[in-house]
């Protein structure tokens, strides 16, 4: 049972070691003592998936792996789902703010400065605030007074978006009426 021990403890430190140098990020990797080397060596530096060694009845176990106690059979690791390298897609939409719609900030809009032909939408979650500077009192108007909370001090109008749903902005600049669509999530 000692000697067992051993083998079980040299594989693992052996296994830990592989786990520590694969963990580099290095992108090329020398096979293993224990895997078939390619036919050349242009051949194995391309990128293919690991082997998976298969063993049938009468051929001897690999050396990293050692042999399974009397009766009790050794569960196989299942085969890695991704390479490594290589990206993930997640398959369901995020429920996370994606980039074109921000989440509950702060989204300043200095008037003087603003092309505001340009900003037709923008996306917010519930919680986010339109601070629109530089405009006089009762200059800014909402068509959904219901979904946001509107405050105006010292030539700054600040919308609150408080409930999810969509809200037309209108700001008046150089004799024209500019309205924005805000969605909120």
């Amino acid at each position: 049972m000692v000697p067992l021990r051993r083998a079980v403890g040299r594989v693992v430190t052996a296994l830990a070691a592989v786990a520590a140098v694969a963990g580099c990020g290095s992108d090329a990797v020398s096979p293993l003592p224990v895997q078939p080397r390619g036919p050349s060596p242009s051949a194995s530096m391309l990128p293919s998936a690991p082997p998976t060694p298969s063993v049938t009845p009468g051929t001897s176990r690999s050396p990293t792996r050692p042999p399974p106690a009397a009766g009790r059979p050794v569960p196989v690791p299942p085969a890695p789902t991704r390479t490594r390298g290589t990206t993930q897609r997640p398959t369901t939409p995020p429920t996370t703010p994606t980039s074109s719609c921000q989440g509950a900030v702060r989204y300043d809009l200095p008037v003087a400065d603003t092309e505001l032909e340009l900003l037709r939408s923008l996306c917010f979650a519930t919680g986010a605030v339109l601070r629109i500077q530089g405009i006089g009192p009762g200059l800014v108007t909402v068509d959904r007074p219901e979904l946001v909370s509107q405050h105006y001090e010292a030539g700054v109008v600040d919308i609150r978006f408080v409930r999810p749903g969509t809200v037309a902005v209108t700001i008046p600049k150089d004799d024209r009426a500019h309205t924005i669509t805000v969605v909120v999530r």
